[in-house]
């Protein structure tokens, strides 16, 4: 295969398109505005990827083969080989990279990121190692030519978000950065969810739950043979915490970094961030937090809103992990006369369907409930279509990375109110 080029005429779908931004929906310019100015949902350029011939196909390097790689990333691509190919997969143990070439019939392995990084032969880099390596790959990356795709959060400061961003806006060959935030991308909350959010007039209250039981009860369950997962990409491990640490100093502001604070950050940075980004694209960002709570491995907080006619709600997140084993992944919004829930599934189990839950009352004055199933498909699959029709058709890019940095001021403000709160109020963390 000849090298790609990206300005090749031959290749012109994939000419450099400017970076674009789709901000989030919020309460000044009113949800069901919002939802009906949009241009259509995002599947709506995946479904018509029938039309991209097969030379457009882009080469994939995947930085970290862990868990989520291996039962998620890497049979996704697979299953969507006409619009990707796997070309190179790298990770800290060369016992998974051997693993990950021989399950998934991959050309090249590495354990130097940078090998994958520099390699004139990928188009795009996948990151879905730890969130402390992000910004230094997605940079290199960036610097390199190559587009970029992040597993969420982007980051866990905002100072190290910003440094991706700007490398994007200097990045060679009109490279771009998409970061994967599945849930907002799944086929029943584009389509469904958003509509009948869009019909209720005065929104009295919200709940964005994330509790689940443990992983390996569903991916057991999975089919898929899973190699030991490293921590990361250095075999240094004194200066793997290192460089953590500093990241949550970062993130943390200049206070002490207590084990608690530790625990909160990362916690936030692994199941803490699906709901928050999914909440922020439904609703827009708050007004206020006005409280946490703190009782690892549970957390929560009450956020404060208005609705698009100035009408004061709340919003309660919710999110922990224990040893029952269940997925209970939700965001429901309470009307005055209608109530929707979107219910998501484990990702970890292949095609179970995404929920959306209709309670309101009828002409007559009766309670009424209806389940709307909108695809089959997957939110990871959509996702990756998505991406496609972004990098190859220039579609403008909804996760981007000025958007998921909206995620790490959400983040800041729980840190802030935690600070508040210490001393002053009785947690587990004061």
């Amino acid at each position: 295969m000849e090298p790609f080029n990206p300005l090749d005429p031959q290749h012109e779908r994939l000419q450099p398109m400017p970076v674009s931004y789709v901000p989030p929906v919020n309460e000044e310019s009113g949800l069901l505005k919002a939802v009906l100015n949009e241009s259509g949902p995002p599947q709506m350029a995946a479904q018509d990827l029938e039309h991209i011939t097969p030379e457009t196909t882009l080469r994939v390097g995947v930085i970290g083969a862990g868990e989520v790689a291996q039962v998620i990333h890497l049979p996704t691509l697979q299953l969507l080989s006409r619009y990707f190919e796997i070309a190179a997969v790298c990770d800290a143990s060369q016992k998974i990279v051997d693993f990950c070439q021989s399950r998934f019939n991959i050309p090249k392995g590495s354990v130097d990121a940078y090998e994958l990084i520099n390699d004139p032969n990928i188009d795009l880099i996948f990151i879905l190692t730890s969130y402390e390596y992000h910004a230094a790959y997605s940079i290199a990356a960036l610097e390199a030519g190559k587009h970029v795709m992040i597993e969420e959060p982007i980051s866990l400061s905002v100072q190290s978000a910003r440094k991706i961003i700007n490398a994007e806006k200097q990045a060679k060959n009109g490279a771009r950065v998409f970061v994967s935030s599945m849930r907002r991308y799944a086929p029943g909350f584009v389509n469904t969810f958003k509509r009948e959010i869009a019909g209720i007039d005065r929104i009295l209250y919200a709940r964005c739950r994330d509790i689940t039981g443990p992983k390996c009860h569903f991916v057991n369950q999975s089919g898929n043979t899973v190699a030991k997962s490293s921590t990361g990409l250095s075999k240094d491990s004194n200066n793997d915490t290192q460089i953590l640490r500093d990241l949550l100093q970062e993130a943390f502001v200049g206070q002490e970094l207590t084990k608690p604070r530790v625990a909160f950050g990362r916690f936030l940075g692994s199941l803490g961030c699906h709901n928050l980004s999914l909440m922020r694209e439904t609703l827009g960002f708050p007004e206020s937090i006005v409280g946490v709570v703190t009782n690892e491995p549970f957390y929560s907080a009450i956020f404060s809103y208005s609705d698009r006619n100035g009408n004061p709600y709340s919003v309660t997140f919710e999110s922990g992990i224990d040893s029952v084993p269940r997925f209970d992944a939700h965001l429901t919004v309470y009307g005055q006369n209608k109530t929707v829930s979107i219910e998501y599934n484990t990702p970890s189990v292949k095609d179970l369907p995404i929920r959306v839950l209709v309670e309101e009352m009828n002409e007559q004055g009766e309670s009424q409930k209806r389940e709307v199933l909108s695809s089959y498909e997957d939110a990871y699959t959509a996702e990756l279509k998505e991406l496609y029709a972004c990098l190859v058709r220039g579609q403008p890019i909804k996760t981007t990375a000025e958007d998921a940095m909206m995620d790490l001021k959400l983040f800041r403000m729980m840190f802030e109110q935690y600070d508040r709160q210490c001393g002053t109020i009785r947690t587990p963390l004061g």
